[in-house]
Order: C-alpha cells, then structure tokens, then sequence
C-alpha cells in the first residue's frame, strides 16, 4: 500500500491523538504568526517614526548662506531641512510692540525705524521651540516647503492681539530702507511663552515682533544677500548623522562650522519600537526550537508505541525510509491545516495585540507645534500577508520534518524479528 495512503487511514483511525497535535501545531503556528507580525507592524512603525520623528541636526557657520543650505539640504539623508534667516522690517500700518519701561537716559530716543523681527525659514514646524513644543501655533497653520512662492506670514499672539489680526487678514511691511513694501497674508498666529523683559528692550528684540516668512520673502526684504542664522536637519537615524557630517564638511568646508545632534525624541520613542521587534525576532527563534522538541519527543512516544506495526510492516517487505515518510505525512498533514487556523486568528486578533504591545504614537513633534503632519505615527498597523503566512507554512513543515526525521533514525535499527519477538 502506498505509505502517503496508509498515514491518511492511520490518522483517521488514531482522531483523538490527531486532534492533540492538530491543537498543539495550532498554538504553534498562532504564536509563531503572531511573532512575525508584530515584527512587520514594528519595522512598519519605525520606518514612520525616522520619516516624522528622526534626528534633527543644526548646523551653524558664520557667511552661511541660503543656498549652502539647500544645497546641504539636498543630500539623501535629509528628510527634511530648515533654514532660517532673520532680517529686520519696518511696519506699514501696522503697530509693533514697544517696550513699557523707560528708555535709559530718560529721554526718548528716535524711533527703531525696522521695529519687526523678521524670519526666513522654509519649514516651520522645523524651528526649534516649535520642535520643542515650547511654542505652539494657536490659529492657522505653520509654513511648509510648498509656500515658497507665496507672500505669508505666521506673527506672534501679541502682535496679532495689538492689531486685531486674524488669520486671512493682510498685514504690509517694508524692508529696513523702506524700498520694498511686500504685504504679506497671516496664515497662522503662534504664542511664544518667552515673558516681554522689564528693562527697556530694543522693539526688535521683543517676542511679540517676530514674524516667520518664507525665505524668498526674507530674502526680498532684506538690503543685502543675508547669511542663515542656523540650518535644522532631519535626518532619519542618529547612525546617519556622520554621513551627514561628512557632507557638510564638502559642501561648507572641513572646519569653521557648528554641528549638533539632537536625537533624544528619537531614542524616547524609537528605541522601544526596535526594543519590541527585537523581542517578536527571539520569540519566533525559540517556538521554532521549542515546537521542534515538543514535536520530536510526541512522534518519538508515537513510535515506541508502534512498534509492533512497524515490525509487521518491515516483516511484510516495506522499505524503512517509507516508514519514516509515513510519519512525516502524518505530521506535516496536521500542520497545513494548522497554518489556516493561525492565519484566520491573526487576522482576527492581530491588530488589538500590535496595539497593545507597541501602542498608538502620537506625540509626535508636528503635533506639539500645532500643524499636524498627515504622515505623523499612527497606531501599528497589523497585515496578515501571504508572504507572512508562507514563512509560518515553511516554518511549520521544517518543524514537522525535523521533528520526525530526527527521531525516524531509530527506525533504521529495528529488526522486524526483535520487534515481533518482544510484542509477543
């Protein structure tokens, strides 16, 4: 009789040690998919969290210019980059801060002719006290790459509140020599927690008469070319920041610049992530070792137990390697139907587990400076995909030929006449 005929007809007529080892490659396969999903779903997350969270990097030079920075900007491990470059502005019907202590002297002194902090900056939510969370965009929205064409502005709460100012409303500046009038659209209105000082303060240096521009702007409001206060970078990983380093040493030379890594978001919410899918990696390494033990001591019990059946069947001319090929059907049998199971309880139970081990990311940086980024990290989500379910198949029949093979080696030294003798 055909070997892979006889396994089907033993495991029918052996249903209730069928059914424990379907139960037990049931738990396996289910722990060993979960393991492999929670991997997916945290390399997925941690991909999102470097693309929103990363690694900023601020770089300082004195004569750093606007386009040294882009061009340093346009390197591939940049996600995303930020500029700024502060200019002063004289006020077109519009009323800056001025401050309430008395000007040293006693004496009023001629009047700040560019009273307006001015900055270009190409990405807002880049600036480092909105990164920080410390200043926070209370209407409107911030300034992103898309607005570099465009004549907008993002001012203060108290220069808004001063002049009555909401976001849609017009407000018109000149440049320090008053050559260039530009009027600029309030696209959002920021609060920085900084207090007004007590002593008399230039108008320039007060808080409330700062505005944020894009850099076109700045630039077209300034009286010379300008040179960037300090450049912020986004940079996926802290391991890339001596790529980039080496970068900036081409584009800005090897020496005379300021480089500064700040990757502690980074490691407050990536590393547990990486943390989590180095666990879900050893998990599957040790139920692919455990269900391989399980298995082989289970099929070693089955064979002591049938040990007269074998003798009956060598003394009836069968080949010992179809004997441990019958075996090997029996199990691998059980384990494909195993594998469906599992497959249907991830996809039912997978994605409450990703939320419980890794959790919903929501604090990201974009967040805390009040303009949401539609990429920011979201809850892991949790695919059963076929490739998934091919790697707990293959995983599976490894175990169930291992398992089999390995303890089917005593068959190999059974003598049929022992066998019989010994039943008798």
């Amino acid at each position: 009789m055909n070997f892979v005929k006889r396994a089907g007809m033993s495991l029918g007529a052996r249903k209730s040690k069928t059914a424990a080892l379907l139960a037990i490659f049931v738990v396996l396969c289910t722990l060993l998919l979960g393991g492999f999903l929670l991997q997916a779903a945290a390399a997925r997350q941690e991909a999102d969290a470097q693309r929103v969270i990363g690694v900023d990097v601020t770089v300082r030079q004195k004569g750093l210019t606007p386009a040294l920075a882009d061009e340093l900007g346009a390197s591939d491990v940049v996600n995303r980059y930020n500029p700024r470059l502060p200019v002063r502005a004289a006020a077109r019907g519009l009323a800056p801060l001025t401050s309430d202590a008395p000007q040293p002297g006693g004496e009023a002194g001629e009047p700040d002719q560019a009273p307006l902090a001015v900055n270009g900056v190409r990405d807002a939510g880049l600036l480092l006290p909105f990164s920080y969370g410390s200043t926070k965009i209370t209407a409107g929205r911030g300034i992103g790459p898309e607005d570099a064409d465009r004549d907008i502005a993002l001012i203060e709460r108290r220069l808004a509140d001063r002049n009555h100012l909401a976001v849609g409303d017009i407000v018109r500046v000149l440049s320090a020599d008053g050559a260039h009038p530009m009027p600029l659209k309030v696209v959002g209105i920021f609060q920085d927690p900084t207090q007004d000082p007590s002593s008399w303060t230039p108008p320039h240096e007060l808080p409330g008469n700062t505005l944020y521009v894009p850099m076109a702007t700045a630039q077209q409001l300034g009286t010379d070319t300008g040179t960037v206060g300090e450049a912020v970078y986004r940079i996926g990983s802290p391991d890339r920041a001596e790529r980039l380093h080496a970068e900036a040493e081409r584009v800005l030379g090897e020496s005379g610049f300021d480089f500064r890594v700040n990757d502690k978001a980074y490691q407050d919410q990536v590393r547990p992530i990486q943390q989590v899918g180095v666990f879900a990696g050893l998990i599957v390494q040790v139920i692919a070792l455990a269900g391989a033990l399980i298995l082989g001591l289970i099929v070693t019990l089955q064979i002591r137990e049938r040990r007269t059946e074998l003798g009956v069947l060598l003394a009836m001319g069968e080949r010992k390697w179809k004997l441990i090929g019958q075996h090997a059907v029996e199990v691998a049998a059980v384990a494909l139907p195993a594998v469906a199971v599992a497959a249907l309880a991830g996809q039912l139970a997978g994605q409450s587990a990703g939320d419980a081990l890794l959790g919903p990311q929501d604090d990201t940086p974009s967040a805390q400076h009040g303009a949401p980024d539609p990429g920011a990290v979201a809850g892991p989500t949790v695919r059963v995909e076929p490739g998934t379910v091919g790697r707990v198949a293959g995983i599976g029949l490894g175990i169930s030929l291992v398992s089999t093979v390995v303890p089917g080696i005593g068959i190999l030294r059974l003598h049929p006449r022992s066998i019989l003798t010994d039943s008798e």
